[in-house]
């Protein structure tokens, strides 16, 4: 199931020469290490997979282009000057053609990533708040997402997503819905982004339904072939018992004829 329509045709790649890849103070090939990524994950590696499942037809888009901590750079002149979004999405670009450049050059893509969130821990929520945010406005993301699984303690609240409008980003309402999750509507994915006592969960406000990750669909599927084991077993245990009985009644068949004979 994937929720984003390109409306335009796909940006066209445009690479600009070599990338000198020894210049470089960082190595592409080695993802960002982050001091504390065990608070992070668990969330993360949730969303992530909602998103690739739902949004990228598990990769199948071309047009879509998403990934996990790696480098977007902002200065043509220098690409040191980096910075490096917990989980990013660009929409109607090649995305088969950004992967092997490394590192995502927004001049290259034709535009900067559509939709970026944050994802809240110790050493990184004040960064979140504050360098990040400025850069995703300056380089025109049009979305920016933070995610805080603590509910507060490292960005101050559960969730915030805001829409750059004239250079600025402005909040995206949130609302607290009877469920008691916490939801904000996304322009760019077509879809509620949640926060569900710290679990982040995806909804789609036209099917009115909670997305499934590839666990929940698996956890489905075990059940199912367990109900449908439990099944079988009883079905062939009641075989066994009418066997049995009709055995039995041929024996009481038998006997009664010789007892009559």
């Amino acid at each position: 199931m994937t929720t984003i329509t390109s409306t335009t045709k796909t940006l066209p790649y445009r690479k600009q020469g070599e990338i000198d890849y020894d210049s470089l103070d960082f190595d592409p090939n080695e993802p960002v290490r982050k001091p504390d990524a065990m608070e992070q994950n668990p969330a993360l590696m949730k969303l992530h997979a909602l998103l690739h499942r739902h949004l990228t037809d598990f990769g199948k888009r071309p047009d879509i282009f998403l990934d996990v901590n790696t480098i977007v750079c902002y200065d043509p002149a220098n690409l040191n000057i980096r910075v490096s979004p917990d989980i990013y999405i660009a929409t109607g670009v090649e995305a088969t053609a950004i992967r092997p450049r490394k590192i995502y050059l927004p001049w290259e893509v034709g535009k900067p990533p559509d939709w970026v969130i944050e994802i809240a821990s110790s050493s990184t929520g004040r960064e979140d708040t504050g360098r990040k945010r400025g850069i995703y406005a300056e380089i025109g993301v049009p979305e920016y997402w933070r995610f805080d699984p603590t509910g507060g303690e490292y960005h101050g609240v559960e969730m915030a997503g805001e829409r750059l409008v004239n250079g600025e980003y402005r909040p995206i309402e949130l609302t607290n819905e009877p469920d008691g999750v916490l939801k904000g509507y996304s322009d760019v994915l077509g879809l509620s982004l949640c926060w569900d006592d710290g679990d982040p969960l995806l909804y789609d406000p036209v099917a009115d339904l909670y997305l499934e990750d590839w666990q929940d669909t698996e956890a489905a599927r075990l059940a199912a072939e367990e109900g449908w084991q439990n099944e079988r077993a009883a079905r062939l245990q009641a075989e066994t018992r009418a066997e049995d009985a009709e055995a039995e009644v041929r024996r009481l068949r038998e006997l009664l004829r010789r007892q009559g004979q």
